[in-house]
């Protein structure tokens, strides 16, 4: 399993939607009724739980989608090919 599997394994679990419903390249924040408050403090728990980082306050803050949850593992040395 590659690590972008498990990125939108970990946005799955804690969305609790199917990956095959969603539009990675414009998932956002609040942009699905799924993506809520709640479901995003999941989220920080999936990816870190996942990828044995641990998010600053900063970075869960300015988590405002997909492709920005995966350019801060990237910054955090997560490699995606």
């Amino acid at each position: 399993m590659t690590n972008e599997d498990k990125l939108k394994d970990a946005f799955v679990e804690a969305l609790d939607v199917e990956a095959a419903d969603i539009d990675w390249d414009t998932l956002k924040y609040r942009g699905i009724e799924q993506w809520d408050s709640v479901a995003h403090m999941r989220l920080v728990g999936e990816i870190e739980d996942t990828f044995d980082v641990m998010l600053e306050t900063e970075q869960v803050i300015d988590m405002s989608s997909y492709q920005v949850a995966k350019e801060m593992l990237i910054e955090m040395g997560v490699e995606f090919a």
